[in-house]
């Protein structure tokens, strides 16, 4: 009699703990757009805003750098892929790593560990020298390495954090907001650069054309620069709650995260009482073989094929697109100059600083907050595929007519126009949708771990880019390969159409809804109190 009341009382409470986990995230998707939301998307959006200019900058850098130390005033192939490739290495490493940490020990406690790392590797950058055992682009491939290390946590931490505190119906255009600093970073790094170049014209002019010691202070003061944003964010980031759907699905304390929704939807703020009563509820615990029972259903594994296989075919794109820069940049008259010497030095550095925000203002940034004004009313899965479908067509059309289109003047601005389209529909489309969707898709136990999958995924595509290409455009002749890269950049995106459709319609859904996981009594069996320190 006496278990059976046990057990009956046992029941009682996982039920009362399950309906009050309920009303909580009920809170959290109804909440209205709070000053907390702006803080969330402007602290995780300053590390987008961070990775974007340290990663863009070194484009510009890697001319500067040639100029110092590279032979005849250019590094050789092999530096200058080494310098560019390191950071997407590292941040293949760094989204798989971070992205399952974030889901074993915590977003909160993840949460500028990344940005630290970040902020040591730009001013190690910066700081870099040679000595006999060590040459300087080396030590600069080491440090980018790491630095893409925590730029790649900072994928899945960013992500995660701003759609488990979003409300349903603005958890889009967050996250859509979050990811947009990108923009805003690229252009930084090539505004930066050109008033520094502009800083230091000058003292350039007066330089021996044997040494250019000048550039080599602009090249570091460019990358170094790159640390101010994120020692900037660094107190925010590590002063930011727990997200209470971590606190309540995996460390399955409901009572904590209930007074976590509370004081942050109320001030902002959480607090977090030592001695406070901790209800241990029974709830899905994350595991290799739960984890493999999920991932097993075709409804659930689908959706990580989905993420993962659009993310790295539009990477290929988005990344190889780069490649084509310098032509670009020609067409519209930013190219190499014909002067010579140093005047042709500050002529060049100025050109590609010029040309870069250029492009950036004309494709890049209007694609983000374009997607921003749709992502919450028509849908991610339509504009993914949308983008896709333009992509594919834009793509056909520049590599098919490619000979015509950059036969003569007239034709090079018809070329700019569909490069400055192609980056367009890459932000509004699947650039900016993948790195929603992933960040919604999956249960709370594995969010983290199934976005860094996903935007791992991309990063091999970046990677299968940058080197793959860089090898082939020349095949024939200088850059003459260049227009089958675009085709082969068509059949990706082609390949992006049907990955699209795996994916499922995320918008105006709870993160629950979601998940693929029957909700009523998600918190089951024996929930027993017991004081922290106890447990401790």
């Amino acid at each position: 009699m006496a278990h059976s009341e046990s057990h009956s009382s046992n029941e009682k409470l996982a039920y009362s703990l399950d309906e009050r986990r309920r009303a909580a995230l009920a809170d959290i998707d109804n909440a209205k757009f709070s000053w907390f939301h702006a803080k969330v998307c402007a602290v995780a959006g300053v590390g987008f805003f961070t990775d974007a200019y340290d990663i863009f900058a070194i484009n510009i850098a890697s001319t500067m750098l040639g100029y110092v130390y590279g032979k005849g005033q250019k590094l050789n192939p092999n530096q200058d892929l080494g310098v560019k490739v390191a950071t997407p290495v590292g941040t293949l490493v760094g989204q798989l790593l971070f992205g399952w940490l974030a889901d074993v020990v915590g977003r909160k406690r993840m949460y500028g560990v990344e940005l630290m790392i970040m902020i040591i590797a730009t001013f190690g950058q910066a700081l870099s020298g040679s000595g006999p055992a060590v040459n300087v682009i080396g030590a600069l491939i080491v440090w980018r390495f790491i630095m893409g290390v925590g730029i790649g946590g900072d994928y899945p931490l960013s992500a995660v954090i701003s759609s488990e505190f979003a409300s349903t119906r603005i958890r889009g255009r967050m996250m859509n907001a979050v990811f947009a600093s990108q923009g805003w970073g690229n252009f930084s790094a090539a505004l930066v650069a050109l008033i520094i170049v502009a800083a230091y014209k000058g003292p350039l002019m007066h330089d021996d054309p044997a040494h250019l010691n000048h550039v080599d202070f602009m090249w570091r003061l460019l990358i170094g620069l790159g640390c101010v944003p994120g020692v900037v964010a660094l107190y925010f980031r590590l002063t930011i709650p727990e997200t209470p759907r971590f606190t309540m699905d995996i460390e399955r304390n409901v009572h904590q995260a209930t007074s976590d929704i509370n004081n942050v939807l109320s001030t902002g703020t959480f607090v977090k009482d030592p001695d406070a009563v901790v209800q241990r509820a029974a709830a899905p615990k994350a595991s290799w073989a739960d984890f493999k029972s999920y991932f097993s259903k075709w409804e659930n594994l689908k959706v990580l094929i989905g993420t993962s296989y659009s993310w790295f075919a539009l990477d290929i794109a988005f990344y190889g697109l780069g490649l084509n820069s310098g032509i670009i940049l020609q067409a519209i008259g930013f190219g190499s100059p014909v002067t010579k010497g140093v005047q042709g030095v500050y002529d060049n550095l100025k050109n590609i600083c010029v040309g870069n925000l250029i492009i950036s203002a004309a494709g890049l940034i209007p694609g983000y907050w374009v997607c921003f004004l749709f992502v919450d009313s028509w849908g991610r899965k339509p504009i993914q595929l949308m983008g896709f479908i333009m992509l594919t067509i834009i793509f056909i059309i520049m590599g098919f007519g490619y000979d015509k289109l950059v036969a003569n003047d007239g034709s090079k601005k018809a070329f700019v126009f569909l490069y400055c389209l192609a980056n367009f529909f890459q932000n509004f489309g699947p650039n900016t949708t993948t790195f929603i969707v992933p960040g919604e898709a999956f249960p709370t136990r594995y969010r983290s771990t199934a976005h860094g999958i996903s935007a791992a995924s991309g990063k091999l595509g970046a990677i299968v880019a940058q080197v793959g290409f860089a090898r082939l455009k020349d095949i024939g002749g200088t850059s003459a390969f260049v227009k089958h890269i675009l085709e082969i950049f068509a059949f990706f995106m082609l390949t992006g159409i049907f990955s699209t459709l795996l994916i499922p319609e995320t918008k105006g859904k709870s993160l629950e809804e979601l998940s693929n996981e029957n909700q009523d009594g998600f918190l089951q069996g024996n929930a027993t109190p017991t004081s922290v320190r106890q447990e401790a």
